[in-house]
């Protein structure tokens, strides 16, 4: 079968093209995943059981100092993927499955064969 009749005959990709904004948003979100740091970051609070991970913890898996993970922690938090709450003199980070469910929603589609 040639390749124009099994892309005519697979589904879309998206549920509808994405709008300038929206383009612009997940971008954001894709280039901050784009650092292997950030990446393992959200891989380490995905895996943790109960869906969240105080940031003793996060520090403690990498050999970078305590303000270079802050500020990767803050640029997560700026795109949507995580968020975050004090407790006592410890901060906890969660993922927004909201903004993971727009990924998901954008990459889950199946791939045409």
């Amino acid at each position: 079968m040639e390749l124009l009749q099994i892309l005519e005959c697979s589904p879309p990709l998206a549920r509808e093209p994405l709008d300038a904004e929206q383009a612009a948003g997940v971008a954001r979100v894709f280039k901050a995943l784009g650092d292997p740091v950030r990446l393992r970051i959200l891989s380490i609070v995905a895996s943790r059981e109960g869906g969240e991970v105080c940031v003793c913890d996060i520090t403690g898996a990498f050999e970078l100092s305590q303000p270079t993970i802050s500020h990767h922690l803050k640029v997560l938090k700026e795109v949507g993927l995580l968020t975050s709450e004090r407790r006592a003199s410890w901060v906890y980070y969660r993922l927004v499955p909201e903004t993971l469910g727009e990924l998901s929603a954008i990459l889950g589609a199946p791939a045409a064969v």
